[in-house]
């Protein structure tokens, strides 16, 4: 369609071209069809990261007091205050996680029921536990690794042995004599306690327990001689007295104890172990919502009163990508099969 000349009495600032009326007004009337289709995508897009307006319930599989507990609950706090929405910790204790993580796995995927998971319920419990009531993988969406936390091999002070060598002699003097206990069978800590037998040739018998709270308990009260824990846990009672301990489970020494000795010092080389806390929701979450979950929690992550909180509970935060939490957990399981393996644990 030709364009008219435009009149030269124009103010000055006009167009030198003006698009004849009937170009204008087919012009507004498209812009007009556009504008309620943009607005609904608009509205559309808005609601499917919206969060839930019952609030969120982040489900811990362990007791209260251990460190996944104590981790839930400075997320949840936070969270609760960056976002408005209720945000609460359960715990559903109990078969090594799996109890709590079948409850999100099973739940309507909209947020309101999200897995605040340690390793376990996600990786080893597919060597130890037959018959899962949900699958690791396929059942959870990754929103973000939380942080990472290392061992502390502790002793209750009656135990002869002030160092990593001495409990190795002393195990091989009284074979099986020796228990150590863990957060139940198939747990991180119940592996790197098997992990200790195999690197330092020696035999201990596990004792689980349904989490970190009941083990270190009897460990305190004399009833087993042993355990690895979070240093969050461990390091009161090593400071009180009431445990001794022996060597933290990191390449590098901890600050928080920088007078303990690595296991790798200490005579057992490349031994590392440890548990980790990742935040998921149910497989069908839409993924607006992971990822507004993500940004949300990996900003609490990286404030300083956050890093400084977790920092004092010997927690590394991190707060990576969904695709990259996802990663982690497929190369985790991997390594804690192969231990589990070496070990001889069957599915029970």
């Amino acid at each position: 369609m030709a364009l008219r000349r435009a009149s030269s009495r124009h103010p000055r600032g006009a167009p030198v071209f003006a698009a004849p009326a009937s170009v204008a007004a087919a012009f507004a009337a498209a812009v007009g069809a556009t504008a309620v289709p943009l607005a609904a995508f608009a509205q559309a897009n808005a609601a499917a990261d919206a969060l839930p307006a019952k609030g969120m319930r982040l489900v811990v599989g362990y007791p209260p007091g251990g460190s996944t507990d104590i981790a839930a609950r400075l997320v949840a706090q936070r969270l609760q205050a960056a976002t408005g929405a209720t945000v609460v910790v359960e715990n559903r204790a109990g078969a090594s996680g799996t109890i709590g993580a079948a409850l999100v796995a099973k739940a309507e995927p909209d947020a309101s029921l999200l897995l605040f998971a340690a390793s376990p319920e996600l990786t080893t419990v597919r060597a130890t536990i037959r018959n899962l009531p949900y699958d690791p993988t396929r059942d959870f969406a990754p929103i973000t690794l939380v942080g990472r936390v290392p061992f502390m091999l502790v002793v209750h002070p009656t135990v002869p042995a002030k160092s990593v060598k001495e409990l190795v002699a002393l195990a091989k003097a009284r074979p099986g004599a020796l228990n150590f206990a863990s957060f139940g069978t198939g747990t991180s800590n119940h592996l790197a306690g098997e992990l200790l037998k195999l690197s330092a040739g020696i035999a201990l018998t596990h004792v689980p327990y349904k989490g970190s709270a009941p083990a270190i308990a009897d460990v305190i009260g004399g009833h087993v001689e042993l355990t690895f824990d979070t240093i969050p846990v461990t390091l009161p009672q090593v400071k009180g007295g009431r445990l001794r301990a022996l060597a933290v489970t990191m390449p590098v020494r901890s600050p928080l104890v920088p007078e303990v000795a690595t296991m790798d010092e200490a005579g057992q080389k490349g031994f590392v172990a440890g548990t980790w806390f990742g935040l998921l929701a149910p497989a069908k979450t839409p993924a607006p919502l992971v990822d507004r979950l993500h940004r949300e929690v990996a900003k609490i992550l990286r404030a300083p009163d956050v890093g400084a909180a977790f920092a004092e509970r010997g927690i590394d935060p991190v707060g990576n990508t969904p695709q990259e939490f996802r990663a982690f957990i497929d190369a985790q399981a991997k390594t804690m099969l192969q231990v589990a393996e070496r070990a001889g644990l069957k599915p029970e």
